[in-house]
């Protein structure tokens, strides 16, 4: 399959913006040296396909030492002048005696009411993940794994096109994905697995150890890259004996997901194809008693069979073909 062949209609649901790692500039103004390492703040790029319900935006990062402020603004639009309307304003600072965030909505230039958070957990010169999770009502970020405020919108989330990220921050990757299916309707705030930073790209093939095989509960979550010229993708789990009772396989010759047993059976997937040249996938598997559940891009798409015994003798999880990985979890 050619980058310029033509690609098959795909629900805007399924499609993921890929993420963006260490964004750079390569001009110090101070010396007029090229500096690979300098980090862009402000840092403004478009969300594809808007903001919706069950969306979620992943930011990681380090608050300098000297940091004062920074601020993260979903924006309606990005214009200059008039300054577009912002949604969800989430704004640290630092510079006070007990450090706070201010959280405010920008609406024809008049800021609103603004709401005061105490208790803010992100440290001068440490690195943080902050997940915004976007739902009906309101907005929810969790810092560095728990829960800390919610927001709720006073301007459409259907306007929001745009994410703006300013002040005193270093910026190592910004994600965008969606909110994991598999626990939906639950209380639990969503995990937000964090991109591998200095080594985004997984040697492939790649292989990682299962101790104590797959429990109910747990998941995989697989991120990347589809290459330029893609041959194939497999993801694969093994037991102790080099057996492989279940194989993820996506078919670039006819475009094709399935399940293959170990007798090299073929159950194919009923969903859209994604595989396709410089596309973001996330593959999850959750298991649970009685075989293991799929979602590609936040979409469940049903369940494999397999019994408790054979997940507990699981092994080795192994990924091959034509991808970058970004994130191998489990």
């Amino acid at each position: 399959m050619s980058a310029d062949e033509h690609l098959d209609p795909i629900p805007d649901s399924f499609i993921l913006q890929p993420p963006v790692f260490h964004p750079v500039s390569r001009l110090n103004t101070e010396t007029g040296q090229l500096n690979s390492k300098l980090h862009v703040v402000p840092y403004v790029t478009t969300i594809f396909g808007g903001l919706y319900a069950g969306k979620m935006v992943m930011l990681q990062g380090v608050v300098p030492l000297h940091a004062r402020r920074f601020q993260v603004d979903f924006q309606c639009g990005c214009c200059l002048h008039p300054r577009p309307d912002i949604a969800f304003h989430f704004n640290p600072r630092f510079y006070t005696v007990k450090p706070h965030v201010i959280c405010n909505t920008l609406q024809g230039g008049l800021w609103q009411k603004e709401v005061r958070w105490p208790g803010v957990t992100l440290q001068k010169g440490a690195s943080f993940l902050i997940l915004f999770l976007f739902e009906n009502e309101e907005v929810k970020v969790s810092v560095n794994g728990q829960h800390f405020l919610h927001f709720c919108y006073q301007l459409p989330l259907s306007r929001v096109d745009t994410l703006g990220i300013y002040g005193d921050i270093l910026v190592k990757a910004v994600g965008f994905l969606n909110i994991n299916p598999f626990v939906e309707g639950r209380r639990e705030y969503p995990v937000g697995y964090p991109f591998l930073l200095y080594s985004p790209r997984l040697e492939v093939p790649c292989s990682r150890t299962l101790p104590q095989g797959l429990r109910p509960g747990q998941v995989i979550v697989v991120r990347g890259l589809v290459l330029q010229e893609p041959k194939d993708f497999t993801l694969s789990l093994r037991n102790g004996t080099t057996h492989v009772p279940v194989t993820l396989r996506a078919s670039f010759t006819d475009r094709t997901l399935a399940w293959v047993s170990s007798w090299g059976r073929k159950k194919l997937i009923s969903a859209p194809f994604l595989f396709y040249p410089q596309r973001f996938f996330e593959v999850l598997l959750l298991c649970q008693e009685g075989g293991l559940k799929l979602a590609l891009n936040g979409q469940g798409l049903g369940a494999t069979s397999l019994n408790q015994k054979a997940l507990e003798q699981l092994r080795e999880l192994r990924i091959t073909g034509s991808v970058h990985l970004y994130c191998v979890h489990y």
